[in-house]
């Protein structure tokens, strides 16, 4: 979800970039009880049961959730950064800090170089997308 009305540097995410595979342990038991619920029509498949189930935790300690991302001063969305808004920062001789709740993405055309030149800090809850060299240069840069 896109928050802001004037996106600069943000874009929205495709489709294919909302969303990130994880893999989780359960219970036999617990497996079971959602095998039963799914087979009684009370959800699509094990992924609709988990997906509700995520939502509802979120929901229900939503309040939190928006003074932390206020406290902490992060987007809420997606973030992209491409060559040329990080080049258009460095002429100018400003800087920014990455700091996301959900996709930041930097374009596989930025140099390692370009990033540390530009980016003085990295914060991403959810997922961190960018060439394997530019985030290994950040590294150091990343909580």
């Amino acid at each position: 979800m896109d928050v802001s009305a004037d996106p600069g540097p943000m874009k929205r995410a495709s489709d294919a970039e909302k969303s990130e595979k994880i893999t989780i342990n359960v219970g036999l038991v617990d497996l079971g009880q959602i095998d039963l619920l799914v087979s009684e029509g009370f959800f699509a498949n094990r992924t609709d049961f988990i997906r509700t189930a995520i939502r509802r935790q979120i929901e229900s300690r939503a309040s939190s959730v928006e003074s932390t991302v206020t406290r902490r001063q992060l987007t809420l969305g997606s973030e992209h950064y491409s060559r040329r808004d990080l080049e258009a920062l460095r002429d100018c001789g400003r800087t920014v800090e990455l700091r996301v709740l959900g996709l930041a993405s930097i374009a596989d055309d930025v140099s390692p170089e370009l990033a540390l030149s530009t980016i003085t800090a990295v914060e991403v809850l959810g997922a961190f997308r960018a060439p394997r060299a530019v985030k290994a240069a950040l590294a150091s840069r990343t909580r």
